[in-house]
């Protein structure tokens, strides 16, 4: 009777060890069929399951002499009271803007770009060691105005007339393009093909082929005007300011991924 049970007990456990192997070796097989592993013998294979890929970044740039001009002046005017100082300041910036107007810009042009009254001090000295506070001597008033101008030959003359009518301060000169999407679109070709020229190189050094394009981008900041010092000055009268416009390079930046056949 006991041999009897101890042999049932014997069945039931090489059954239960049976079935156990079979689930364990099901879900290998399984695992290995998710992950690309397998060669089809039930052999895991790592290399076989990952994608070799060449990824390269290329860069473009195309330029191109700017047809615009982007102003900032500013009209500073100093008095006893803050009413004097902005009476003076609004006589000589109407001044600008009337003549400005005059010379041919559009109102489209001409942008309001900072406007400010501070308070000026005078700070006694302090050779005696006391605490003195500062005195108030008077107010400063400060009007910007941002001035796109279109005409580059007319610069110099504008930026002459301006400052005999007042403006006495000014933040530079940016020059840009109006409509740049032509010249981005050469930067973008070259990137792109400067891209591709890195990829064939590395394919070709490691000993394989360049196989298809699985992704492209380019860099999520928009290409901005990058001045580059040439000598090239517009004509100017020989009582105005003068000009060297120069050229503007716009650069463009793409990441591609390529496949690899091995």
């Amino acid at each position: 009777m006991t041999s009897t049970r101890i042999a049932r007990t014997v069945r039931v456990a090489a059954v239960a060890a049976a079935l156990t192997g079979a689930f364990v070796a099901a879900a290998a097989a399984q695992d290995n069929a998710a992950a690309g592993k397998g060669d089809g013998k039930g052999r895991p294979d790592g290399v076989r399951g990952r994608q070799a890929v060449i990824k390269v970044s290329g860069e473009g740039r195309s330029t191109t002499a700017p047809d615009m001009a982007v102003l900032q002046l500013s009209v500073v005017k100093d008095a006893k009271t803050a009413r004097e100082a902005l009476d003076a300041n609004n006589k000589a910036m109407a001044d600008v803007l009337a003549a400005l107007k005059q010379a041919g810009i559009a109102e489209r042009d001409l942008q309001t770009s900072g406007f400010s009254i501070n308070p000026q001090y005078h700070y006694p000295p302090n050779n005696d060691g006391g605490n003195r506070p500062p005195e108030l001597v008077g107010y400063q008033v400060v009007n910007g105005v941002g001035v796109r101008v279109r005409d580059l030959g007319q610069l110099g003359e504008i930026l002459d007339k301006s400052v005999s009518l007042g403006v006495n301060q000014g933040g530079g000169i940016e020059f840009t393009n109006d409509k740049p999407d032509a010249v981005i679109t050469e930067a973008r070709k070259a990137a792109v093909a400067d891209a591709i020229n890195k990829a064939r190189v590395l394919a070709e050094a490691a000993g394989v082929s360049l196989g298809r394009l699985i992704e492209i981008s380019e860099q999520p900041s928009r290409p901005e005007p990058i001045p580059v010092v040439r000598s090239m000055a517009k004509e100017f009268a020989a009582d105005s300011v003068p000009i060297a416009t120069g050229e503007n390079a716009y650069t463009v930046t793409v990441n591609v991924t390529f496949a690899v056949n091995q």
